[in-house]
């Protein structure tokens, strides 16, 4: 009669393949983060018709370099996606939302201007509109409770 197994193998089995799940998880993550961001330096690069060489050169980095990041296999860092930003001739801000190093913030005419700025340099640009952030937030955090409050202030005044 053969021996009975026990369970301690068949735990040992299922713990590690959560934690084989759980790191695969986190590689199709990374991976689809690069994929996106290189689909989306591809079609940049195609609609200002730049050639993967040309802009290769102009941000400083390899051909094949620049092809694996398009093919989503390398995901590129903040220093290179701003070389390819700049040789794209586009706001790095747009393509470190794009690579998910920065939120999406909310557009208005001020950062859309800093943005579109050419007298400034990009560093220039994120210095400035981190400035304009933080004179926003601090708006906000100062600002009366809405209207009741304007509201409660014309109640309580009274004709001379």
């Amino acid at each position: 009669m053969p021996a009975k197994s026990t369970n301690s193998d068949d735990g040992e089995r299922e713990s590690s393949g959560a934690a084989a799940g759980a790191s695969d998880l986190a590689a199709r993550v990374v991976s689809s983060a690069a994929h996106d961001i290189g689909g989306f330096i591809r079609a940049q690069r195609e609609a200002a018709q730049v050639s993967m060489r040309q802009l290769a050169q102009l941000a400083g980095v390899s051909n094949p370099y620049l092809s694996q990041i398009e093919r989503g296999l390398r995901k590129p860092s903040a220093d290179v996606l701003a070389q390819i930003a700049k040789g794209l001739r586009v706001s790095s801000e747009v393509l470190y939302v794009q690579a998910g190093y920065l939120e999406q913030r909310p557009h208005s005419p001020i950062r859309d201007a800093v943005i579109a700025d050419t007298a400034i340099n990009e560093r220039q640009k994120q210095v400035l509109l981190e400035i304009y952030d933080s004179f926003c937030r601090e708006n906000e955090s100062t600002r009366p409770a809405g209207p009741s409050v304007t509201a409660a202030a014309a109640q309580t005044t009274t004709p001379d």
